[in-house]
């Protein structure tokens, strides 16, 4: 390989559209954008969702309810779920936030809570955020203990 020889790898250069250089070049006179109107003129550029004057979607689309902004996302876990993981041999006598991620019922920086669904027959001490009133009162009924985060 040599200076004389030297070459782009072939499909990494393309040929660009030279606009505006003459008429020659197929490209002169308007320059690809068309006869006179405002988007031929340079400096122009309109809205993020500018619909040609016709009243924009985000206008149209009526406004509802409100977000709070302090709102707090828990994942459930139901009593059926760990009396199943229970039942497979996945968990013994405690389940924290550590083991819920590691049975994927769970992401790490997720607050959990217990949700009374189902039944639990093994004693179980959980320790997660929050419980539901059922689902306390059946951990305890079981013999198993509650830790609330």
């Amino acid at each position: 390989m040599s200076l004389h020889n030297l070459k782009p790898a072939v499909g990494s250069t393309k040929s660009r559209k030279r606009i505006a250089r003459g008429e020659g070049s197929g490209k002169g006179g308007t320059a690809t954008r068309g006869h006179n109107g405002q988007k031929s003129r340079s400096g122009y550029s309109r809205k993020i969702g500018f619909e040609g004057g016709q009243m924009p979607l985000q206008r149209r689309v009526p406004k509802f309810g409100f977000t709070n902004i302090n709102r707090k996302e828990y994942v459930g876990v139901n009593l059926e779920k760990l009396q199943e993981l229970v039942e497979n041999g996945k968990i013994s006598d405690t389940v924290t936030l550590a083991i819920l991620v590691e049975n994927r019922l769970a992401r790490k920086n997720d607050l959990v809570k217990i949700l009374g669904n189902g039944e639990l027959k093994a004693k179980l001490n959980i320790t997660v955020h929050k419980f539901t009133a059922t689902a306390k009162a059946a951990i305890e009924a079981a013999g198993g203990e509650v830790v609330t985060l």
